[in-house]
């Protein structure tokens, strides 16, 4: 296996930590982790892509570990988000390349072959297909159809949720990971002490503001991306779910077809929950390279 640099790269007005691995003048692929999740959540997956023959980068996000915490809300909106990603191929000297996100990095993605066509090779959203934009404000859809304790909506108060997730950062992570939001339960059977840790301390250095402040961008994002009313890409594009996602309800993989114009590729994962590709990363390995591999034929 080939070995996993850090770098600090800058770009979009902020600091990203950035795990890279793999030859720089290799193919890039971009891994886009979600919440509240880090670089470190693709440790299985860098490795066997760089060792593919992929260079690799998977950034901090904004707001997370290691890269900036930008102190206004308004920082982490969808343009920022996206801009960020973008950055990353500026900052390595390359037009275009495959990006992979999970949760709420899925959702940047699929951004991003809307709002930055041109620097997309291709586009992977584990946990979270491509949906059409909203056709009405997200939070007043949220209380009409998941009622006002929908955590989406909690998370909406700055300083609420972020004090009640830090108070305990350990049963926090371990609410999270076990799928139950918040309650304490026991440590999931695939992730180790260790990494659990690292996940622990990390969170308990930033707190979970940067984290939070992405969903309080929900409304913004819809305000200011009228444009995007049945805009459509035409990359190859691949959906990775696991049949056992809580989060799952809330999404509906059914329309991913009114987004993406070109080739579609849905996969599911018997079994798996949320955190795929810890959860089952050989499984999610071997769908990503075969994903790797027709988009470098096609």
């Amino acid at each position: 296996m080939l070995t996993t640099t850090v770098r600090l790269v800058e770009t979009n007005g902020v600091t990203l930590r950035v795990l890279e691995a793999g030859d720089r003048g290799a193919p890039p692929v971009v891994l886009a982790h979600g919440f509240p999740e880090l670089a470190y959540s693709w440790r299985h997956q860098i490795p066997v892509l760089a060792d593919a023959g992929y260079h690799v980068l998977a950034p901090d996000q904004r707001g997370y570990g290691g890269s900036s915490r930008p102190a206004a809300v308004e920082e982490y909106d969808i343009h920022a988000l996206t801009g960020d990603l973008v950055g990353l191929l500026d900052d390595a000297g390359v037009e275009r390349a495959v990006f992979i996100g999970h949760d709420w990095g899925a959702m940047v993605v699929w951004h991003t072959t809307l709002l930055h066509p041109d620097r997309v090779r291709a586009a992977a959203g584990l946990s979270v297909p491509p949906i059409p934009r909203a056709r009405s404000r997200p939070t007043e859809r949220w209380r009409e159809k998941f009622g006002e304790d929908f955590y989406m909506l909690r998370f909406q108060e700055p300083g609420v949720a972020d004090a009640e997730m830090a108070a305990d950062v350990a049963v926090t992570m371990r609410g999270m990971f076990a799928g139950l939001l918040g309650g304490d339960a026991p440590l999931p059977d695939w992730i180790s002490p260790d990494e659990f840790e690292h996940y622990v301390t990390e969170f308990g250095r930033t707190g979970f503001t940067g984290a939070l402040n992405w969903y309080r961008n929900y409304d913004r994002n819809w305000e200011t991306t009228p444009h995007l009313a049945g805009a459509q890409t035409t990359v190859p594009a691949l959906f990775v779910g696991g049949t056992a996602d809580p989060v799952g309800p809330t999404m509906n993989p059914a329309r991913a077809r009114e987004v993406v114009a070109g080739p579609y590729t849905e996969t599911w994962i018997e079994g798996a929950g949320h955190w795929v590709q810890q959860e089952r990363p050989e499984e999610v390995n071997r769908i990503l390279l075969a994903f790797l591999r027709e988009v470098e034929t096609s």
